[in-house]
């Protein structure tokens, strides 16, 4: 048997789970970091995966707890398109990826895993990064903690106007 210890998952088994949406922020920005927010704009913000498919996998979220497309306002749509090439600006500043993945789950059937808030998802891709743990195992090897990653990309973000 093939083991890949990941300790920092404990506190996802072990912990509670949250009752309220975790895209549905507060007002201040005191948990921002802890959330793993890196920016928010007028009407969407950016936000880190907290269980990522790589390093830099970034998410575009409107505010407004919806779950159509079709629901978002013409200032949503825009500002969302307005981050999503920002977002992938900034992630080839700072990782240099090959590609990205981008792209948006809508509905269970579709591979939502929180389908009632929509988001759209920031995949940095490197040439090779599917070795042979994805291929033959179905394992994804993250190289770097999280909050590694945030303060990495964090100053990208810092008075940044969209």
């Amino acid at each position: 048997m093939k083991q890949l210890w990941s300790p920092w998952r404990i506190e996802y088994i072990l912990g509670p789970k949250p009752d309220a949406c975790v895209f549905c922020l507060p007002e201040t920005t005191d948990e921002d970091e802890e959330r793993l927010v890196l920016y928010r704009g007028k009407t969407a913000f950016v936000i880190m995966n907290k269980y990522p498919y790589n390093s830099g996998h970034l998410m575009v979220t409107p505010y407004r707890h919806l779950m159509h497309l079709c629901d978002l306002t013409r200032q949503e749509s825009h500002e969302i398109m307005d981050l999503l090439q920002t977002c992938t600006s900034i992630l080839q500043q700072c990782f240099s990826p090959d590609g990205a993945n981008i792209g948006l789950n809508l509905g269970k059937a579709a591979g939502a895993g929180i389908r009632e808030h929509l988001h759209f998802h920031l995949v940095p891709r490197w040439n090779g990064d599917s070795s042979f743990m994805g291929v033959m195992d179905d394992v994804h090897v993250i190289p770097e903690y999280l909050h590694s990653t945030y303060a990495k990309l964090r100053p990208y973000f810092s008075g940044l106007a969209v």
